[in-house]
């Protein structure tokens, strides 16, 4: 009876284990999502509204620093997407063409070897950004301290080395290879969580 009771203990933990990294997943996800959506969109808006301006009026004098703000954000908030749903480039081919236990020893070794990278880029990332914050550094246009654009470096570059780890943690936990944790196969159906 007592062995029965922590079997069913253990199921009811390894299910809300899951449940509650559903819930996560789709928080992320719709933050990843929201900000490159809006990122995307705000740096369309101000690039053709500086055009018009410029051509017509005066030229918005903060649409530069804006726009590299923009595009920094954009780029370290996809780096985590990419990671999380399996899209940076890979040799997808030659994976494919192994067996599943080999493919899944290379999962291991490219998500360890890139988890350990983002990690190491995300604590010299943190280091610039600070460097900045020290020195006081401001933007040259909108006078906003430079290092408040820079945060979002290391945790792009964190929160893409955690997906990696996750990764890892997906394939030592499931049977069937993971090449990240929300993507199975390349050629699983393609799809937002939660949308």
């Amino acid at each position: 009876m007592n062995q029965e009771q922590d079997i069913k203990t253990k199921e009811r933990l390894k299910k809300n284990t899951k449940s509650v990294g559903k819930i996560i997943g789709l928080v992320i996800d719709w933050f990843e999502v929201g900000i490159l959506s809006i990122g995307i969109a705000a740096l369309a808006i101000l690039l053709i509204a500086n055009v018009v301006a410029r051509t017509f009026f005066q030229s918005i004098y903060y649409a530069d620093e804006v726009s590299k703000f923009l595009i920094i954000l954009i780029s370290f908030v996809g780096v985590s997407y990419a990671a999380r749903k399996g899209r940076h480039i890979r040799m997808g081919a030659f994976l494919d063409l192994m067996p599943p236990k080999l493919e899944k020893i290379f999962i291991f070794i490219i998500s360890a070897v890139n988890a350990v990278v983002l990690l190491i880029m995300a604590w010299y990332g943190f280091q610039y950004m600070n460097q900045m914050r020290i020195l006081g550094q401001l933007t040259s246009a909108l006078q906003v301290p430079y290092w408040t654009f820079m945060i979002i470096v290391p945790i792009g570059f964190a929160s893409a080395g955690i997906h990696y780890i996750r990764t890892i943690i997906k394939n030592i936990t499931e049977k069937e290879v993971w090449l990240s944790p929300e993507q199975q196969s390349e050629y699983e159906e393609e799809g937002t969580v939660g949308y």
